[in-house]
């Protein structure tokens, strides 16, 4: 099993969370996230006030998945989000050892569909 972590963009996540769901899989979890990379932030305009803000708002989602269908979800994660602008994101795969339902007691990959 592998925990894929997806840093994206928050305007992409209806689209990936849609097409995820067209090939069956609706299990992840999402986390609200600030960061900065290449991108550097961006500047701001308050009440005709510049300002710099070096966070930039992205969201997290987390996927644990069976080794088999690790290419096919990271695939239709870069197909979705990809914008070919900076600040498109990142994927961060981990392997899993073990997963449990809390509520069933089931086990491994079981436990994840």
């Amino acid at each position: 099993m592998k925990k894929v972590e997806a840093i994206i963009r928050p305007e992409k996540f209806q689209d990936l969370r849609e097409k995820l769901s067209a090939i069956g899989f609706d299990g992840l979890t999402v986390t609200e996230a600030a960061g900065t990379g290449k991108q550097k932030g961006k500047i701001g305009i308050y009440r005709s006030t510049e300002f710099e803000v070096t966070l930039l708002s992205k969201l997290k989602v987390e996927l644990v998945i069976s080794d088999e269908r690790l290419d096919d979800i990271v695939g239709h994660i870069i197909d979705t989000c990809k914008t070919g602008q900076i600040g498109d994101g990142k994927i961060f795969i981990s392997p899993i050892e073990q997963v449990i339902r809390i509520r069933t007691g089931e086990s491994g990959t079981k436990a994840i569909y």
